[in-house]
């Protein structure tokens, strides 16, 4: 009798243990779309609320005061030498970033173009709510915790609607297949392209930026496999 409840516990903990398993690809959801301009109005909202909430995580980095992830490096830099508030440098380099597609012969979608702009909205949103951060490390290291879970679960919301990658991601797959340079490695050269130029017009590294780079990957897969799980795939 004893060993039943145990057995139970075991199997629910297994049950946990599954669901948190990292995703190694992307599943399509009930909502995915089949094109990049498949509108639908849930698809729609769930696009526009995993790019909010990616761009409130992203807001939670630089507030935490403890290093940006690599992109708000750059837009930090940016807005450091311009009129320009971080959100509107976040708006420009996106913009700018979209424009190398076109020699590259890749097009945008719907979300791709939302991207640009619903993630600057709200980084500019976050940094306006939430305080700078000054000397208190634990607050620190658990804003830069929750920015990456809320960057992991938006990016599995928005990529999984199937409605176009993000300007970078576009990028790396139109470089990748005009060379056939390895994608990671095309990421990594991006990545750091963008890294250093933040970091010499005065954007802010630090352990948040290496914290970042090491968990994103971990964040996106494991929402990947608990979205999945509750939502349903289609494959």
């Amino acid at each position: 009798m004893g060993s039943e409840p145990k057995a139970a516990a075991d199997l629910k903990k297994l049950s946990i243990l599954r669901i948190l398993y990292p995703q190694r690809t992307i599943p399509a959801m009930r909502w995915t779309g089949t094109s990049r301009w498949d509108l639908s109005l849930t698809r729609v909202l769930i696009l526009i609320f995993g790019l909010a909430i990616f761009g409130i995580g992203d807001a939670l980095l630089i507030q935490s005061n403890i290093g940006n992830a690599p992109w708000s490096v750059l837009a930090q830099g940016v807005s450091r030498h311009t009129p320009l508030s971080l959100g509107e440098s976040t708006f420009v380099i996106g913009c700018v970033v979209l424009l190398l597609w076109w020699p590259l012969h890749e097009r945008p979608g719907f979300g791709t173009l939302a991207n640009i702009a619903v993630i600057s909205l709200f980084i500019q949103v976050g940094v306006t709510i939430f305080p700078m951060v000054d000397h208190n490390w634990p607050l620190s290291i658990a804003m830069v915790l929750v920015g990456i879970a809320l960057v992991g679960a938006g990016s599995t919301l928005y990529i999984t609607t199937g409605l176009g990658p993000g300007p970078r991601d576009g990028l790396m797959t139109a470089i990748h297949k005009r060379t056939g340079v390895r994608v990671a490695r095309v990421r990594l050269g991006i990545e750091m392209c963008a890294l250093i130029s933040g970091a010499l017009l005065g954007g802010r590294l630090g352990i948040g930026t290496a914290m970042f780079a090491i968990l994103i990957g971990y964040s996106i897969a494991i929402w990947l496999g608990i979205v999945k799980h509750f939502a349903g795939s289609n494959q």
